[in-house]
């Protein structure tokens, strides 16, 4: 049986932080709906996720190689982010592009660039907060942060560095990109702007465009939903209805589970088996569009 409270818990946090609400606000109304302020502390812990926690994919794995990099996506204007490649990647390996949720580039980010790269890509984490001096340390300033880049800008970068991954190291290669949360939003809006320079996405519950947007898109899409995410479906059902309209996509919702249920950094919102079952549909997008 579902907890109530970690029911309100959970909505009363996405409301914190992908809203306007502030700390102070959020915390007095977590307190009342756990009863303390004890009890309050407990939910946070178990409802938010946590960077630091143990990867999934050991950074020194000797299946990988693991770096930190950087990239011009315009004149004077420069990108960083962490790069990791199967040991024995050649020059046609195919990139996947991760892109962060609204917290910005963390370990657990880096640590899905280095699944995908013992899955056989090359994962390649951008840092979309390079431009006003990188992540900070603490993540409602990065919040913040993401809430005041210049959207146009910021997806100008984000085809830049699509084009980067296209001819990397003496490509050509094929590139995808996967997102989660803030991420999968713009792996939405790069499947809009970046042509045919983009080969497939997967958008992990992420605020959808307008489905007439679909019709500009050329990647093989999948995008997926969490069933218990009425925010996010309200745009993502119809732009999966869209996709597949125009030949370009398709969706899975996976029924009882919470937004961000794939980041096991977070105990209330990780779900195990639609996270593995996710995990597995989208490596097999990128096997039938990109190779391994």
């Amino acid at each position: 049986m579902t907890d109530p409270k970690l029911t309100a818990a959970i909505a009363l946090h996405d409301r914190f932080t992908h809203g306007h609400m502030d700390r102070r606000a959020f915390m007095a109304e977590l307190t009342r709906i756990a009863g303390c302020g004890a009890a309050a502390t407990m939910l946070l812990s178990s409802v938010a996720a946590h960077a630091q926690a143990a990867p999934a994919m050991a950074a020194d794995d000797p299946r990988i190689r693991g770096r930190d990099v950087d990239w011009e996506v315009a004149p004077g204007r420069r990108y960083r982010g962490y790069r990791a490649s199967p040991a024995g990647a050649g020059a046609s390996t195919p990139v996947v592009i991760v892109i962060h949720e609204n917290r910005g580039l963390n370990e657990h980010t880096r640590d899905v660039a280095r699944r995908l790269a013992v899955a056989g890509y090359v994962g390649l984490a951008p840092d979309f907060l390079s431009p006003a001096g990188g992540t900070p340390a603490d993540e409602d300033r990065a919040r913040e942060m993401i809430g005041q880049l210049d959207m146009p800008q910021t997806v100008a970068d984000g085809v830049a560095t699509i084009r980067m991954a296209k001819v990397v190291d003496s490509g050509p290669r094929k590139v995808g990109i996967v997102g989660f949360c803030w991420g999968g939003a713009m792996v939405n809006r790069l499947a809009v702007a970046s042509g045919d320079a983009l080969d497939a996405g997967v958008s992990f519950y992420g605020p959808a465009p307008d489905p007439a947007e679909a019709a500009r898109v050329h990647a093989a899409m999948l995008v997926i939903l969490a069933g218990l995410d009425a925010r996010v479906n309200a745009t993502g059902e119809p732009w999966i209805a869209a996709l597949r309209a125009a030949g370009k996509g398709d969706g899975i919702t996976y029924p009882d589970v919470n937004h961000a249920f794939h980041n096991d950094t977070s105990e209330a919102r990780y779900n195990r088996d639609a996270a593995e079952a996710a995990w597995a549909a989208t490596l097999a997008h990128f096997a039938r569009h990109l190779g391994t």
